[in-house]
């Protein structure tokens, strides 16, 4: 049984199934992609016409008369049968300047030919290169932004971000390099063997034998140069991971001074990736002087027997130039072909990392037909919710949780750390699936609802605000893009949130850097709701908005926070018990299980861990610092 190449199997001699997907992404362009091809084919052809066109003016201005000469290709030559290369026919005649004139004319018209039917070439498969590039990045991200937080639990960014820069650029270096060098060199190599039967069949069999031993060594280098770049690609996404960690987390970096720990780290998965690239090269530099002392040897060879030939009178001198440049064509379309099979094969590599990221399905499958969703209340519901990070050991996270939640209700969620608090806010914008019981919303399972639905009704403060790059006003309106100027300062007016805006010299315009960093903990909060204002959603999270604040800012917030919670189900999570007496209903948590519920005062009253809770607080509050 004839083995196939898999995608999963790196000693494959060539993954044909893997090339055509990456043939596949070129579906949109190929108009503009066979156009190409053929403005290369043609352009090869011309570029095999011109030996034939020097050879010709060779042999007309040492007065050499070739039968048909430039019309009929050569075709006197090597009219005796018994002839190596085909006796010269008859005896020198008179070079004129009428005739190299003309030869001179047309030499030019093939160099303008030439030069048009490679523009072509080179813009139209440059496009189409560029074209997929585009492409493959845009619908890379886009996939990988629908993948649930598991996926990214699981993957590093930097990892991901290699896929979209270094990955990607390979692949384009093959989609708009390899198939025009495939054609050209293909078209070379044929046309260029065709005319050198012609022109003498002895000397083209010399030249080819070698032709084995290249095969051979093009499929050994291949398959080993293959592996090398695969490992090479992964180490340096491991690389760019590591610095993409450092670099997200300069401030935690600097502040326990472990630049030169992140550098070392940084620079060992590089020296790693260098050590691949190295071994790389070195099987380069094994595989390329090999094919290319092979065909110089071909080439010498040659040369020494036409030369034989033309000193016996069996080849006019512009002929055996003309086998000469034909020879070094024919070569040099051989020579490419293995440095071609080199580029494709790391293409291949890449694009399997590539198509095996858009092939990673989301574990949270959107229902075929959605169900309508309509006069949003905010009802919440928890029936027999079992849920546990499979990754993390066979410990249930939640185990068994029943919970009611009414329309416009806030409830505290409290509890030792690890009891479950945030996997259970987690689970009602659809983050993650219980692998057990079901979650309503408005009495509907939020499996059978549109997960973007669902999450356009749901707004979370977390404890550390994400700002992104850009202006105030950009980070207000994130939910709500086409928000009104007006809308987006009512919303920041209502965060406490205006007032410190307009204190700045750009006012709304401002920058505030990656991640925020240009404002204070209690700005970056404030901004975060009024984005959540904006947005106007319909249930509430707020997973410990307040805890990382100073106690001035914990007050604004505060205010800001008891007016967005007007009229929405609110779910709040709070070390700090203080921020949660005022709650409709504390539900506390211990070891995933709801073991107390109830207001402030009746928990209070019956005692338990809340009330333990509470005093271990108080007591902590009352001692002097």
């Amino acid at each position: 049984m004839r083995h196939r190449g898999r995608a999963d199997d790196p000693d494959a001699s060539f993954d044909w199934r893997q090339l055509q997907r990456l043939w596949g992404v070129t579906r949109p362009y190929r108009t503009r992609l066979w156009l190409g091809v053929a403005a290369s084919g043609v352009a090869a052809l011309l570029g095999v016409a011109f030996p034939v066109i020097v050879g010709d003016l060779f042999n007309t201005a040492f007065g050499v008369r070739v039968e048909g000469g430039l019309d009929s290709l050569l075709q006197g030559v090597g009219a005796d049968a018994g002839a190596a290369g085909g006796a010269v026919a008859g005896a020198a005649g008179e070079a004129t300047p009428g005739a190299l004139n003309r030869i001179g004319l047309v030499l030019a018209a093939v160099f303008l030919v030439q030069a048009f039917f490679n523009y072509v070439r080179v813009y139209q498969l440059g496009y189409v290169g560029e074209a997929v590039v585009a492409d493959l990045r845009k619908r890379l991200f886009e996939h990988v932004l629908g993948l649930s937080l598991h996926f990214f639990e699981r993957r590093k960014t930097g990892e991901i971000t290699s896929r979209l820069t270094s990955d990607v650029s390979t692949v384009q270096a093959a989609v708009s390099q390899a198939v025009a060098q495939f054609v050209n060199q293909g078209v070379s190599l044929f046309a260029g063997v065709t005319v050198l039967f012609v022109i003498s069949p002895q000397l083209t069999l010399v030249m080819l034998a070698i032709l084995p031993a290249v095969i051979v060594a093009t499929a050994v280098f291949g398959r080993r140069l293959r592996r090398l770049s695969t490992a090479f690609q992964d180490e340096v996404a491991a690389a760019n991971a590591n610095a993409e960690e450092a670099l997200v987390g300069i401030r935690i970096v600097q502040s326990f001074t472990a630049e030169s720990y992140e550098a070392a780290r940084y620079a060992r998965a590089i020296d790693t990736s260098f050590v691949s690239a190295v071994r790389r090269a070195r099987v380069r530099a094994f595989f390329i002087p090999t094919v290319i002392l092979a065909m110089f040897s071909g080439i010498g060879v040659v040369l020494w027997y036409g030369g034989q030939q033309a000193l016996a009178g069996t080849l006019a001198p512009g002929t055996l130039i003309t086998f000469l440049l034909l020879t070094v064509i024919v070569a040099g379309s051989i020579g490419t072909f293995t440095g071609l099979y080199s580029q494709i094969q790391e293409a291949i590599g890449a694009s399997k990392r590539i198509f095996e990221l858009l092939s990673t399905s989301s574990d949270l499958p959107e229902p075929a037909s959605p169900r309508p969703w309509r006069d949003v209340r905010g009802e919440v519901r928890f029936e027999a919710v079992r849920f546990r990070y499979g990754d993390r050991g066979d410990e249930w996270v939640l185990d068994g949780i029943d919970l009611h939640v009414s329309p416009g209700e806030v409830v505290a969620l409290v509890g030792p750390s690890g009891a479950g608090k945030t996997t259970l806010v987690t689970l009602i914008p659809r983050f993650f699936d219980p692998q057990q019981g079901r979650i309503l919303m408005d009495g509907i399972d939020l499996r059978e609802l549109a997960t973007d639905g669902l999450r356009r009704h749901v707004g979370i403060v977390p404890q550390e605000s994400l700002l992104f790059s850009g202006t105030i006003r950009d980070n207000v309106r994130y939910a709500v893009p086409a928000a009104s100027h007006e809308a987006v300062v009512a919303a920041a007016t209502a965060a406490n949130a205006d007032g410190f805006i307009r204190e700045f010299p750009e006012g709304y315009d401002t920058l505030v850097g990656e991640r925020g960093v240009t404002l204070s903990g209690g700005q970056r909060q404030r901004i975060a709701i009024a984005r959540a204002l904006l947005k106007d959603p319909r249930v509430l999270i707020l997973d410990e908005a307040t805890s990382s604040l100073d106690s001035e800012s914990e007050a604004l917030v505060q205010i800001a926070l008891e007016r967005l919670m007007r009229g929405r189900t609110t779910f709040v999570i709070a070390h700090r018990l203080s921020t949660v007496i005022s709650a409709d209903r504390i539900v506390v948590l211990e070891r995933g299980k709801v073991v107390q519920t109830g207001d402030h005062r009746a928990l209070l009253a019956t005692g338990g861990l809340y009330r333990d809770l509470f005093e271990t607080q108080f007591r902590s509050a009352q001692q002097p610092a």
